[in-house]
C-alpha cells in the first residue's frame, strides 16, 4: 500500500511539474512577444525583375494610393498558385476595364517556401507589372499570419483583402464584403450620400471589418465530417469562444477584408504568426470597436491544405500565448 502511495505521489509531483513548466513557458514566450513590431525583422522589399531596380516601399500608415489590395500569403504553393493568381488578376482588370476609377493591386508574400513558389510569382510580376502585381519574400517560413501582417503593412490600397492562394474562395465574392463595407458606412452616416469613391470622404478613413463566413455550410460539413474532426472543430470553437468572446461565427475563413483605417489599427498589434491569427483579430476589432460584418461566401474545398491533425496544438499553443498576453497586459495595444 505504501509502494502504491508513492507511485501516486510521484505521478502527482510529475504532473504538477509539467503543468507548472508549460505555464511558465507560456508566459515566458507571452513576454518576449510584448513589442510585436519586433519579433519578425525581415525588410518589406519590392524589387521589379524587368528592371531589377528596388521599388519604393509603401506602408500602412501612408495614404492610400489603390482602391483594393489584395494579399496572398504563400507557402510552398508552386503548382496552386498559378490558377488562383490568373484567376484573380483576369477578374481584375476586367473590372479595371468597365470602370476607369478601379485600381488594383497584388500583393504575394512568398512565406519562405522550397519549391517554386518565388519563381511563379515573379513570372507574375513580369507579366503584369510590378506596379499591378509585388512580392515580399520572407525568407523563411513564419507562418501564414506573419505574412499577412507583412502583406497589409506594406499595401496601397483603400481596401485591403487577405485571400489564400488556393483559390477556395472566388475571387468576384469579394463584391460582397466590399459592397457590406460601403453599405455600412453610409448606414452609418460616415460615407457621405453616395458610394462613390470620388467622394471627399474616402472609404479608407472609416474602419471597418469584413469577414467571409462558411457558417452556412457548417450543417453539411458536420455530415460529411468524421466524428473525431466534428469533435475537433467543436472544441476549437468553444476555445475561441471562451479566447475571444462571442461575435463571428467562422473565425478561420481565409476571405476578409479591411478598410485602410481598420487595418492600420489591427495589423500594428497583431503579435500571433500563424493559424489563430484571425482570432486575435477578432478580439482587436472588438477592443478598438471596429464594426464586424461577416458575410456568406462560396467556398469549395482544395486538395493541398496546410492545416492538418498536428496543427491543432499550435493553435491551442496561439491561444493561450493570447489569453495570457491580453489578460495579464503585457500585450499592450498601441492606438
Amino acid at each position: 500500500m505504501g509502494f502504491l502511495w508513492t507511485m501516486v505521489e510521484l505521478l502527482i509531483a510529475l504532473i504538477l511539474i509539467a503543468v507548472f513548466v508549460l505555464v511558465s513557458t507560456i508566459f515566458f514566450e507571452a513576454y518576449r512577444r510584448r513589442n510585436n513590431h519586433t519579433h519578425v525583422e525581415a525588410t518589406a522589399v519590392f524589387e521589379d525583375p524587368n528592371s531589377l531596380k528596388q521599388v519604393p516601399c509603401p506602408h500602412i500608415s501612408d495614404p492610400a494610393e489603390k482602391y483594393i489590395s489584395l494579399i496572398i500569403p504563400a507557402y510552398n504553393e508552386e503548382h496552386r498558385l498559378p490558377g488562383a493568381l490568373e484567376e484573380t488578376v483576369n477578374y481584375l482588370q476586367q473590372r479595371a476595364a468597365k470602370d476607369k476609377s478601379f485600381s488594383y493591386e497584388v500583393v504575394i508574400i512568398d512565406d519562405g517556401s522550397a519549391d517554386g513558389t518565388k519563381r511563379v510569382a515573379f513570372d507574375f510580376v513580369r507579366k503584369y507589372t510590378v506596379d499591378k502585381v509585388r512580392v515580399i519574400l520572407l525568407g523563411r517560413n513564419h507562418g501564414k499570419g506573419e505574412a499577412i501582417r507583412k502583406g497589409m503593412l506594406h499595401s496601397r490600397g483603400e481596401l485591403l483583402l487577405m485571400l489564400d492562394a488556393d483559390g477556395a474562395t472566388k475571387v468576384n465574392d469579394l463584391e460582397k464584403l466590399e459592397n457590406q463595407i460601403h453599405a455600412f458606412a453610409r448606414k452609418e452616416g460616415n460615407y457621405g450620400d453616395s458610394a462613390s469613391r470620388n467622394s471627399s470622404f474616402r472609404i479608407s478613413d472609416i474602419p471597418i471589418a469584413a469577414f467571409g463566413s462558411r457558417a452556412h455550410l457548417e450543417e453539411k460539413a458536420l455530415a460529411a465530417r468524421k466524428w473525431y474532426r466534428n469533435f475537433l472543430m467543436k472544441g476549437f470553437h468553444l476555445v475561441v469562444l471562451l479566447t475571444a468572446g462571442p461575435g463571428i461565427r467562422d473565425t478561420q475563413c481565409g476571405f476578409k477584408m479591411f478598410t485602410r483605417a481598420a487595418a492600420r489599427k489591427l495589423f500594428k498589434n497583431i503579435r500571433l504568426k500563424r493559424w489563430c491569427f484571425d482570432v486575435e483579430l477578432v478580439f482587436l476589432c472588438k477592443w478598438f470597436n471596429i464594426p464586424m460584418i461577416e458575410i456568406s461566401v462560396n467556398w469549395s474545398e482544395i486538395p493541398g491544405s496546410k492545416v492538418n491533425p498536428l496543427s491543432i496544438p499550435n493553435m491551442l499553443w496561439e491561444l493561450a500565448l493570447m489569453f495570457v498576453g491580453y489578460r495579464t497586459r503585457m500585450w499592450t495595444i498601441r492606438t
